[in-house]
This record gives structure tokens, C-alpha cells and sequence, in this order.
């Protein structure tokens, strides 16, 4: 179960990540990547780049060292109807957005709140992923969340960087086993990332193919095993339907 990309990933312009964005897609050719994303947080976050960081993706060139440069972005869920801290105007400009739950931007909710934030912000239709949904420190009712990612064509993410010794995220590893349990019962895929705020942890996903391992979750329903899962992520209807995965990943080792 070889990744083929990575959309999960950061740059300096982050504030509180550590390498650049010629570094990074460096660090992807040498882990063999088809496709790198960036996805630098959004403004909500303290430290982080201007809005205009995200509309000036343009100068950036399709693809760099024979990897498909993608240009996405982490935004921030505001409230708990699943607000966020970007718009149209932003979003509309890129080729995926992540959506996640961060301390500095919303408070930590009663599991009814979260589960209610991931379900509205996975309503916008500019939405491809939901961000590590694997933090007690926003509880969530998994049934609900993946019923919701299975109607609104998003991906839950498996964080490498929730596995980490040092992780600000509480328990993520029994709480990414929960989840990946509902996703298996509804057939709904999961997207793996490697979180990275430093070079070498771009396409780092060892955690999270660990973890699958152990569970025998199905790879077909891990999207970064075969060209059609990035399909599936870029190809969504901003209409909020999607068109279907085509095929699925071939069987085989984490």
C-alpha cells in the first residue's frame, strides 16, 4: 500500500512550519510521490499568511520535478455550524480545501457541537477533506460524521502527525481505530496525510499505514493508493454530488 501523494502539508508561509516550498516538493520526489498538496492554514490561524498568499498560487508552476503540484489549503472551522475562515473568493481559486478543527480558531464543543461543525463545514461544496477527526479534545460521534462524508462525497483524513510522540491531539490513534471501523461497515474511503511542518515528513504517512496493517482495513478504500482515489478528491461537484471513484487500489502491502 504505497501513497502515491500527499495533500496534507505545510510551508513557512504557515507561521509555525519550518521548510520551503521547493524544499518540500524535494522531499516528495524523493519518496517516489506522484502528487504533492499544499495546504498552508488558512488566515484564522495566528501567524499564518494573508489571503492573498492563496490567489497568487498562479505563479506556481503545474508540475516540478516530475511531481503534480496541487494547490489546496487547511481552513479553519469557526463555529459550530461549520463556518469557515475563507470564502468563494478564495476558495474558488484553488484545487481542494481541508477542513479541520484547531484550537486557536474554535473552542473545544460538547461532541454534539463538533459533530455538527465537521457536518456543516462538509456541506460547503469546496470542502474535499476533513482535517485529523481524531482529537478528544473534540469528542465526535463517528456514525454521524462518516454518514455525513458518505452523503457529501469527503474524505476523512488518517493524520500521521495525530500518531506522533509530542502530538498536541489527545488518544488520535483509538480514535482514528473507531473510525476507520465505521468507514469499512459503510464502504466509505479515507484519505491519509502526513500533516508535515518540516521537509522530511512530507509523504510520511508510516503511522498511518501502520495502523491500517493492524486493522486490515481494505485498501480500496484508502484514496492515496491509485490515481482514481486523487480523482475522486479533485473531480467533486462544487454542486456538493461527486462523480464516482473509477476502479479501486490493487491489494497489497502497507
Amino acid at each position: 500500500m504505497k501513497p502515491l501523494f500527499d495533500l496534507h502539508t505545510h510551508t513557512i508561509a504557515s507561521g509555525h512550519a519550518y521548510s520551503s516550498l521547493k524544499e518540500n516538493i524535494e522531499a516528495a520526489a524523493e519518496r517516489g510521490l506522484t502528487a504533492l498538496g499544499i495546504s498552508d492554514h488558512a488566515p484564522a490561524m495566528p501567524g499564518t499568511c494573508h489571503s492573498f498568499h492563496f490567489g497568487n498560487y498562479k505563479v506556481i508552476r503545474e508540475s516540478l520535478l516530475g511531481i503534480r503540484i496541487l494547490k489546496g489549503i487547511e481552513a479553519n472551522i469557526l463555529d459550530f455550524d461549520g463556518s469557515l475562515d475563507v470564502g468563494e473568493d478564495v476558495l474558488g481559486k484553488l484545487e481542494y480545501a481541508i477542513a479541520s478543527l484547531h484550537p486557536p480558531c474554535i473552542p473545544f464543543g460538547t461532541m454534539e457541537q463538533n459533530t455538527r461543525a465537521l457536518i456543516g463545514a462538509m456541506a460547503n461544496p469546496y470542502v474535499k477533506i476533513i482535517g485529523h477527526p481524531d482529537d478528544d479534545r473534540y469528542p465526535l460521534d463517528y456514525e454521524e460524521v462518516v454518514l455525513a462524508a458518505q452523503r457529501e462525497k469527503v474524505a476523512l483524513e488518517i493524520n500521521n502527525s495525530s500518531f506522533c510522540p509530542g502530538s498536541g491531539r489527545q488518544n488520535g490513534v483509538k480514535n482514528a481505530r473507531i473510525m476507520l471501523e465505521v468507514c469499512r461497515r459503510h464502504d466509505v474511503p479515507v484519505v491519509l496525510g502526513s500533516d508535515a511542518h518540516i521537509w522530511y515528513d512530507v509523504g510520511e504517512m508510516g503511522r498511518c499505514r501502520a495502523l491500517l496493517r493492524e486493522m486490515n482495513f481494505p485498501p480500496e478504500l484508502v484514496l492515496n493508493c491509485s490515481p482514481e482515489g486523487l480523482d475522486f478528491l479533485l473531480n467533486r461537484k462544487r454542486d456538493g454530488s461527486a462523480l464516482p471513484v473509477s476502479g479501486g487500489a490493487s491489494a497489497g502491502e502497507a
